[in-house]
């Protein structure tokens, strides 16, 4: 005897749907076997969906891997009484979707404002030339009122940019005494140019 054919009923659920609740039901019970077949059966569609809205290929993948990640973590919460497991995933998605258009459209916007804020200024390159020029005259003057060891140690250490340590070394001189050196030759520094310790 051979099984009788199934017989198609009129149900206005496509299989696919009843699939998908099915895996959906064990990938809330942590079934990676059920999430897989699930990632299978609603990915493509899904990236349809999402591509539709964002355009951009690679970024409507990542939407798609982020919801995905999503429903791994969440299908628990998924009540099949209140509706289908493939309606649930493609609103995430969808959801998902309008939300990156929102964030990229709000961080337009912002970039926008900021270009026209910062387009009404004029830089005066003129002055700013002067006051670098009239600051570097002043640190040169301090600098020239150090004494000899003082001025070579705070060279190397603050325009060579080296450490203390390699300072010490190439004078061939203590650690403490570089550090002395340093220490008078600032405060001597801070003095002659007037800034307040």
């Amino acid at each position: 005897m051979h099984p009788e054919p199934e017989v198609a009923t009129d149900d206005a659920t496509p299989p696919a749907a009843d699939e998908a609740t099915a895996l959906l039901t064990r990938t809330a019970s942590g079934d990676q076997r059920a999430f897989s077949d699930l990632y299978d059966l609603i990915a493509p569609r899904m990236l349809g969906l999402v591509r539709h809205v964002l355009k951009d290929h690679a970024q409507s993948e990542e939407v798609v891997q982020e919801v995905l990640l999503e429903v791994w973590q969440t299908a628990s919460r998924f009540d099949p009484n209140k509706g289908k497991a493939v309606t649930w995933m493609l609103t995430m998605a969808h959801r998902r979707a309008i939300d990156r258009v929102r964030s990229a459209q709000a961080s337009r916007d912002r970039d926008t404002k900021i270009g026209i804020r910062d387009l009404g200024r004029d830089v005066d390159t003129v002055s700013e030339t002067v006051e670098i020029s009239i600051e570097h005259k002043r640190v040169e003057k301090a600098m020239a009122r150090l004494s000899d060891l003082q001025r070579q140690a705070v060279e190397l250490a603050y325009y060579g940019g080296y450490t203390q340590s390699e300072v010490a070394e190439m004078l061939n001189i203590p650690l403490g005494t570089v550090k002395t050196r340093l220490r008078d030759g600032l405060i001597r520094l801070r003095t002659e140019l007037g800034v307040a310790s």
